[in-house]
């Protein structure tokens, strides 16, 4: 029975020293498990300071908003809500790429964001499927919206004017209240064919600074002059 044992022993050492050989190393230790994801809807309703891990698709392209975020970050949005991932380092993420991310929730003058610890704890993926904006009046835009990609048509009631160099602002209403909508730099949009009494279709993150809540637009392609619906 003795010999029985170790031949059996000597024909499975072989065997077993290669199941355990890739779980232990060579001095290494164990991989540590992947934080547990959430929507970025029960993100959201965390205390600002929680560690968290999301995933959804990009809506606005890296440093879109750079001239007054003072960032190179961008949004993320999943079915349930949007957020504002806060990064200096360009990570080159854009519009529909999927993307997983870790960070703390962070308040900034009013707007919810996720900041990574680093830039390896955003994790860019395949192209998924466009986000759509969500259509929303003009007095609409706030808490509830803040975060995911909107989009409004109404009158422009204030013309652009100059708030270099951090861009320029405006304000849309569509009767049921004005709406600011604040143009980045990094954006490249020409706001100088932009008139008062213009109706016009904008495109664009929705944002907040301070008190009040504002539209953020990604390229010239978010704000058209347009006709009657």
């Amino acid at each position: 029975m003795g010999l029985t044992r170790r031949l059996l022993m000597l024909l499975f050492a072989p065997l077993l020293a290669l199941m355990v050989a890739p779980v232990l190393g060579t001095g290494s230790a164990v991989a540590a498990p992947q934080a547990k994801t959430i929507s970025i809807a029960q993100a959201r309703g965390l205390p600002v300071g929680t560690v968290v891990t999301v995933t959804g698709s990009v809506t606005t392209p890296s440093g879109a908003f750079e001239s007054s975020f003072g960032d190179k970050g961008f949004g993320l949005q999943d079915r349930t809500a949007g957020i504002y991932v806060s990064l200096h380092s360009d990570v080159h993420a854009y519009p529909y790429r999927r993307a997983r991310i870790t960070g703390t929730l962070r308040d900034s003058s009013g707007l919810l964001t996720v900041v990574p610890a680093d830039p390896s704890d955003v994790e860019l993926g395949h192209k998924g499927r466009p986000v759509k904006p969500e259509r929303v009046g003009t007095a609409g835009v706030g808490e509830a919206t803040e975060g995911r990609l909107v989009k409004v048509v109404g009158r422009i009631t204030q013309a652009p004017t100059s708030d270099l160099p951090y861009g320029y602002k405006l304000s849309v209403d569509d009767g049921s209240g004005p709406v600011p909508v604040f143009v980045n730099v990094q954006t490249g949009i020409d706001v100088a064919g932009l008139k008062q009494g213009q109706r016009v279709r904008v495109i664009g993150f929705s944002s907040q600074f301070g008190t009040h809540y504002e539209i953020d637009p990604r390229s010239p392609h978010d704000i058209a002059v347009v006709g009657a619906d």
